[in-house]
């Protein structure tokens, strides 16, 4: 029972510590999961991202739920969600009712452009950790041009360039005959 505790402690934790969405979390979760509690690894929770990206749903909720369901089964899944959620729900509830009062205070407007630039600079070093990670060989690098290429000149769908670069690399990376499994 303590293990389903700490579960959901530790996702409320990190629900109350994540500003900015899925990829501003990777720093907290590397930090909180990785190094700490050794609950996972970063190459899973780049397999996670992986799959949150073609799931609906919110990544970061995605996340906790595909760490709780690894750790403890369908209710750790759950209750990882839960916590992560439950600080959000709280928190924007508090915003939502004081925000049409003070949202058009320069104060507030100033503070809002500060947390912006924040969550830029976390989403930024998120983003450098990922792709140093990714890149473990030349070919690699040549799905991550065509996949960059293809989303920032030609605005491809996410959801395509997922399952194409999945299935490129499905026949890019896989043992020659007799090489293995």
């Amino acid at each position: 029972m303590k293990e389903y505790f700490d579960l959901f402690l530790i996702f409320l934790k990190l629900g109350v510590l994540t500003f900015g969405g899925g990829y501003a979390m990777i720093p907290v979760v590397e930090r909180e999961l990785i190094k700490k509690k050794g609950w996972t690894t970063i190459d899973e929770v780049m397999d996670y991202y992986t799959i949150a990206q073609v799931t609906p749903g919110i990544i970061a909720v995605n996340l906790s739920t595909f760490i709780g369901y690894k750790r403890k089964g369908p209710l750790g899944g759950a209750l990882a969600t839960i916590g992560f959620v439950l600080p959000g729900v709280v928190f924007i509830s508090i915003i939502a009712i004081c925000l049409s009062s003070f949202a058009d205070l320069p104060a507030v407007q100033h503070a809002f452009t500060g947390i912006r630039v924040a969550v830029g600079a976390l989403i930024l070093d998120t983003v450098i950790k990922m792709v140093k990670g990714v890149f473990k060989n030349w070919k690699s690098l040549v799905i991550y041009i065509i996949a960059f290429a293809l989303s920032f000149v030609w605005s491809v769908s996410p959801v395509l360039l997922v399952i194409a670069a999945g299935l490129l690399g499905l026949l890019v990376f896989r043992p020659k005959t007799g090489e293995g499994k």
